[in-house]
C-alpha cells in the first residue's frame, strides 16, 4: 500500500518536479509516508505538514494531496515537508502524538509545536499564510532582508 501511495504522489507531482532545479527538493521528495518519522528529526530544519486519513481512498486526502502539488514551490520556499499517514491500524508515532480523527491536516512549526489543525483540505495559499504569521517565519524573512 505504501508503494502505491508513493507511485500516486510521484504521478501527481511529476510535472512540478521536472520544472525544479536539481539542487532543490522535488515535489515527490517533499511528500512522503510518515512511517516511523518522528517530529524531532525535523526540529529547526523543516516545517512538517502532516496529512492524516483513514484510507488513501478518502476523497479529502486525494484533494489535499492534489492541492499541495499545485503550488509546491511556495512550500519549498518555506522549508515544508509533507508527511502522510493513511493507515490507522499501524498506530504510527505521529498518530499517537497528534491523535487525528479521520481526515486531518496538521501544520507543525520548526520549533516542534502544533500551529494548525484542520479537519478539511486547505490550499497552499492558506497554509503558507498561516506559516508566514509565525514568529519563526517572520525571523527568516527579516534575515533574508538583512534586518
Amino acid at each position: 500500500m505504501k508503494l502505491c501511495l508513493a507511485l500516486v504522489f510521484t504521478a501527481l507531482l511529476s510535472a512540478s518536479a521536472w520544472a525544479q532545479d536539481e539542487s532543490e527538493p522535488t515535489g515527490a521528495a517533499m511528500i512522503r509516508p510518515a512511517g516511523d518519522s518522528d517530529l524531532s528529526e525535523f526540529l529547526w530544519i523543516k516545517r512538517p505538514v502532516v496529512v492524516f486519513a483513514d484510507s488513501p481512498a478518502d476523497p479529502r486526502f486525494a484533494e489535499q494531496i492534489e492541492r499541495l502539488g499545485e503550488d509546491i514551490e511556495m512550500l519549498i520556499e518555506r522549508d515544508v515537508v509533507i508527511l502522510t499517514d493513511t493507515d490507522p491500524a499501524a498506530a504510527s508515532a505521529l498518530r499517537r502524538k497528534l491523535r487525528p480523527r479521520g481526515f486531518m491536516l496538521v501544520l507543525v512549526g520548526k520549533d516542534g509545536g502544533v500551529k494548525l489543525r484542520k479537519p478539511m483540505p486547505w490550499t497552499v495559499r492558506e497554509i503558507t499564510r498561516s506559516i508566514d504569521k509565525t514568529p519563526e517565519r517572520q525571523r527568516e524573512i527579516d534575515q533574508r532582508r538583512g534586518l
